[in-house]
């Protein structure tokens, strides 16, 4: 299965419904599984949280300008969407500790500084496996303790991150393909 990632210079706000089957086909015009990386606000309502514990405590999520990473799997399950979505938590976390920041991990959650960094979900549609990871860039309007990279990284290492990431990813998806089709099958 072939991936395609691809960085979008456009500003697009990430309300909740655009974590969809199709919707980066419709966007962006990727026929692939995808990995698609823009900048924009974040205000995701209670009635377009995905998840059930989120929703059940009438949350909300916001933000002035986050990094977004929006993701769509064609042929795996969910478990299998929760490890990517585990894998680019901790490769982004391994990426912003390469520039200095003390950042953690713990599960999809990432935290700088006591605050909040990004939030993530991954959940299944009919046709495929949907991810989508924020990364806090002016936390502002959060509703919790937040932080962000705006103010912390230049726009550059900014920008450099994005694309990094999204090069990593790609490599990695293409070294587990392979090591998938290079095995002796064991009867």
């Amino acid at each position: 299965m072939s991936l395609t990632v691809y960085r979008s210079s456009e500003s697009i706000p990430y309300t909740g419904p655009e974590l969809r089957p199709h919707f980066i086909l419709s966007r962006f015009r990727i026929e692939d599984s995808a990995v698609v990386a823009f900048r924009g606000p974040c205000r995701v309502e209670t009635a377009h949280l995905v998840d059930w514990e989120d929703r059940l405590a009438s949350d909300h999520i916001a933000a002035k300008e986050m990094i977004h990473f929006l993701g769509e799997f064609f042929g795996i399950t969910l478990r299998e969407g929760v490890w990517i979505q585990r894998h680019l938590a901790q490769e982004a976390a391994a990426r912003l500790r390469a520039k200095g920041l003390e950042v953690s991990r713990d599960g999809d959650d990432l935290f700088l500084g006591g605050g909040k960094l990004s939030v993530s979900i991954v959940t299944a549609s009919p046709v495929s496996v949907l991810l989508h990871l924020g990364i806090n860039l002016d936390a502002e309007g959060a509703p919790v303790k937040a932080a962000g990279l705006a103010g912390v990284l230049g726009a550059a290492d900014i920008d450099g991150f994005i694309d990094d990431l999204l090069r990593g990813f790609e490599r990695e998806w293409v070294s587990v393909k392979r090591a998938t089709v290079k095995v002796k099958p064991v009867i």
